[in-house]
């Protein structure tokens, strides 16, 4: 029986058949006649690991037990750096609360199963408390750090050879042991370590691992973004079949290529991006008809020509998702010579479009549209800052040296605002948040932070953008055929309400429930703060009360946009399910909409659309950190300095304050000292015991930095006194009282981002861990 699957089946089926409910392992390896020593040593490793499976559970008293028929509860767990955690559930409204004692050693992100121990009490507005009863699916299956080696008598004594302390925030607290058999990297090298064994009973703080690569040495240029792209799993090499396909696409295209598509050669198109940009996807051309509607033309690269399906090509893009900006460094979906070469819609040269062209009268109604494959050469090469100075700035020297293209984005300009317009009447949102760009040298050293400016030209290109996606996704939804969509559901009701109460604060009454707000209602919301110095705040709470964006093969439709149907298909260059569309329109176009087409995709496009959703969100994780870790960077040397910001959000243990360059800190509670401060749940908002002053949401403050700690991404603020700050005129019973229960406990808590790290004096080197890895090794090999 030494073959594991059968092995594991046949103690299944030895415990079904025995109506006992739980066993010990003397009970089975009789049971089943393996009581030789060998026998009995790969019964117990096996048991061990349909125990780390799920396949079977543990009661109090250490007996197996096989699953039980209820039914079983499965989510993903997320850790708090306090021990305990939640576990989201699909369909479960509230999260289910997991006690510290309660985890089963599970980290941040695994997916487990749950039993429920404690109720919910509606009543109460409590949710139910679990224990995890089993880990189905690790999240951390690689883990990134930098190396610390043992002295060759530690190697000898514990039979590893080094460990690192993960990057990730989540489990900083676990150390990982280094077993010898993988890769040797020196001191000081930034690896990725597969992980072998995970915490324990015995060994709760520690994991063991393989070194599979070294990225590079701590002291190199540019280590610190690519230990971020390392750690969030971004694949940073193309294969070397991908680029040889690549290589064999030839630079200009054929009379060949032009079979089958509509030349608009003759069209005057321009494409407008931002300065810096290579890959240009999208080309844009307005004109007016004989009728006195326009006519719209939106040309995409036609990336889906040259990367075909389950090419090498395909399976890296796939495997990519998209393209992932990285302050000073882009990780391209496809090789840059397909993206800044014969995919970019560079201007003079043919290049080949896929195009939807949209017939639209005067007041922006969509009467007429088309989709097909096209070849175009673009007339012009523009950017924002160009367009702009045409139409916003009328700069005489730039409308001179484009005066045969002003008429025309003179119309672009006209036909955006009516589109803007109409996206409005319908309930599109504008989330007009503040985004910022890190200026660094070469070396990777900020230098200045600048606030993005977003003018007509970019306002335009995104209208245009938009009635595209739409027009394309109506257009094939109304086929009936398998597509992929772009998907904004309705935002949960337990968020909306607290945002709806949370708004109160500002002076907006909203009108009907949360269960059924409109984009129209939070619409009006946004525009009555615009200007205001809580539009900001507003803007931002706004968008953590609704869900995420993602993709799926149900037309949900998008509640930020007020669109019934939504798709992207303006760049395939930097997103997959762009592509995958493009694909789509040219598979039906030419093998038809039949039933083996649709049952084709309709298997496939399932996955896609999760995969490159999961894509997504770890593109945009590694891009905030990033962010994190550079404005920290460009920070650090202004420790003492003072500046003025708004508070973003007020919590029991202290505000975050935003700079007007969007760099934010926190002020903890422990360091506000003029006063015992009251924590108003309700209300958002810390009161002072004695002095009655508040600190709301919105609210401007001077502050100045005293800590920021790039390795942490921590940034912390003391607040300067300000002699009109804004007083309390509340009831006196939500804070009489209160004021020292809290300063006797602010020694003892900690918040879930910013625990403060053990100082160096004892971290890492400066503690011998031969013993307990020697110990860890030696025990985790008995199974």
């Amino acid at each position: 029986m030494n073959d594991k699957k059968t092995l594991q089946e046949a103690i299944i089926v030895f415990m079904s058949e025995h109506k006992k409910i739980s066993f010990q392992v003397s009970d089975i390896s009789e049971g089943m006649g393996m009581t030789s020593a060998v026998d009995f040593k790969i019964l117990v490793s096996s048991l061990a690991e349909m125990e780390r499976e799920g396949k079977l559970f543990l009661n109090k008293k250490g007996h197996f037990k096989l699953p039980s028929n209820d039914p079983v509860l499965t989510g993903i767990f997320r850790a708090s750096d306090r021990g305990f955690g939640f576990v989201a559930i699909e369909d479960v409204e509230k999260d289910i609360f997991i006690p510290p004692n309660m985890t089963n050693y599970a980290l941040d992100g695994d997916k487990v199963t749950v039993d429920i121990i404690k109720p919910a009490e509606p009543w109460s507005d409590k949710g139910a408390e679990g224990k995890i009863k089993a880990i189905i699916e690790r999240n951390f299956t690689q883990l990134v750090g930098e190396f610390y080696a043992y002295s060759e008598d530690g190697i000898e004594e514990t039979g590893l050879y080094g460990y690192i302390d993960p990057q990730d925030k989540k489990i900083t607290d676990l150390r990982v042991f280094i077993e010898s058999e993988g890769i040797k990297p020196v001191d000081g090298s930034i690896v990725v370590v597969e992980i072998t064994l995970y915490p324990d009973d015995e060994f709760p703080r520690s994991m063991q691992g393989i070194v599979k690569k070294v990225v590079g040495h701590i002291n190199d240029p540019g280590i610190d973004i690519l230990t971020i792209v390392y750690k969030h799993g971004i694949p940073t090499e193309f294969s070397q079949e991908a680029l040889k396909q690549a290589d064999e696409v030839p630079e200009k295209i054929s009379e060949s290529d032009l079979e089958g598509r509509r030349d608009l050669r003759d069209e005057v198109l321009v494409t407008i991006d931002g300065a810096d940009a290579k890959d240009l996807d999208d080309a844009v051309g307005l004109k007016v008809l004989d009728n006195g509607n326009y006519l719209l033309g939106v040309h995409i690269a036609d990336v889906s020509y040259y990367v075909t399906e389950d090419s090498p090509l395909d399976k890296d893009a796939f495997e990519r998702g998209t393209s992932v900006y990285l302050t000073d460094r882009v990780i391209p979906m496809i090789p840059q010579r397909l993206s800044n070469g014969i995919c970019s819609l560079n201007p003079h040269v043919d290049r080949l479009t896929m195009s939807c062209e949209m017939e639209m009268t005067p007041d922006g109604e969509i009467v007429g549209h088309d989709v097909f494959q096209s070849v175009i050469r673009t007339t012009e090469r523009m950017t924002y800052t160009e367009v702009n100075e045409i139409l916003t700035d009328k700069n005489l020297e730039t409308r001179k040296k484009y005066s045969s293209l002003v008429a025309m984005f003179e119309l672009m300009e006209t036909l955006h605002h009516t589109l803007e317009v109409d996206r409005k009447n319908r309930g599109a949102i504008d989330f007009d948040t503040k985004e910022a760009k890190i200026i660094v040298d070469p070396t990777g050293k900020p230098l200045d932070i600048v606030l993005r400016e977003r003018g007509v030209g970019e306002r335009l290109i995104e209208s245009f953008m938009l009635a595209a996606n739409e027009t394309v996704s109506e257009h094939f939804s109304k086929m009936e055929v398998p597509l992929i969509y772009r998907i904004h559901e309705q935002p949960d009701s337990d968020r909306m309400q607290k945002f709806m109460e949370f708004v109160t604060a500002f002076g907006i009454t909203v009108k009907g429930t949360s269960k059924d707000v409109s984009p129209m209602t939070l619409q009006k919301i946004a525009n009555s703060v615009k200007g205001k110095p809580e539009e900001q705040v507003v803007s931002t709470m706004m968008l953590r009360s609704m869900k995420q964006a993602k993709y799926a093969v149900e037309p949900l439709g998008h509640f930020g946009l007020g669109a019934e149907f939504y798709s992207h298909f303006t760049s395939p260059i930097r997103r997959y399910p762009d592509l995958i569309l493009h694909r789509l329109i040219r598979s039906y176009g030419e093998e038809g909409t039949g039933s083996a087409q649709k049952t084709k995709w309709e298997n496939r496009l399932p996955a896609i659309a999760e995969d490159t959703s999961k894509a997504e969100r770890r593109a945009v994780d590694a891009e905030r950190e990033t962010d994190a870790l550079k404005k920290t960077e460009y920070m650090a040397d202004k420790v003492g300095e003072i500046y003025e910001g708004i508070i973003g959000s007020v919590l029991k243990f202290g505000i975050f304050v935003e700079l007007p360059n969007t760099v934010e800190g926190l002020v903890h509670i422990s360091n506000m000292k003029d006063d015992y401060f009251n924590y108003i749940e309700e209300q958002m908002m810390l009161v002072g015991e004695r002095t009655g002053v508040v600190y709301r949401i919105g609210q401007k403050v001077k502050v100045k930095i005293t800590k920021a700690d790039p390795e942490t991404r921590e940034i912390d603020f003391e607040l300067v006194p300000d002699p009109d700050a804004p007083k309390y005129e509340g009831p006196k019973h939500l804070v009489k009282g209160r004021g020292r229960e809290n300063s006797q406990r602010r020694g003892k808590e900690s918040t879930s981002s910013y625990k403060p790290k053990q100082d160096g004096s004892s971290k890492k080197k400066s503690k011998p861990f031969y013993k307990d890895a020697a110990k860890n090794k030696k025990s985790k090999n008995k199974n």
